[in-house]
């Protein structure tokens, strides 16, 4: 089966087809390893405490790509 044809047939499947096809090639792109997972909770909560604490200030992702294109401008 040709690509063309594979992608034609995955877009006619009933949506609860596809979002297990979806959550299936994601899961073959990038395996879930506990270990990481496990560091990113912690991580999150470091950062969820950083924000309660005040040390850090949470700002709107909107601001931070309006940041990035205004540094990737120059």
């Amino acid at each position: 089966m040709k690509t063309d044809e594979f992608i034609s047939t995955a877009d006619s499947l009933p949506i609860d087809v596809r979002i297990r096809l979806i959550d299936k090639l994601l899961k073959s792109l990038n395996p879930i390893s506990k270990e990481i997972d496990e560091l990113w909770a912690i991580e999150a909560e470091r950062r969820v405490e950083e924000i309660r604490s005040g040390k850090v200030e949470p700002f709107a992702g909107e601001e931070a790509f309006k940041e990035i294109r205004e540094r990737l401008l120059k």
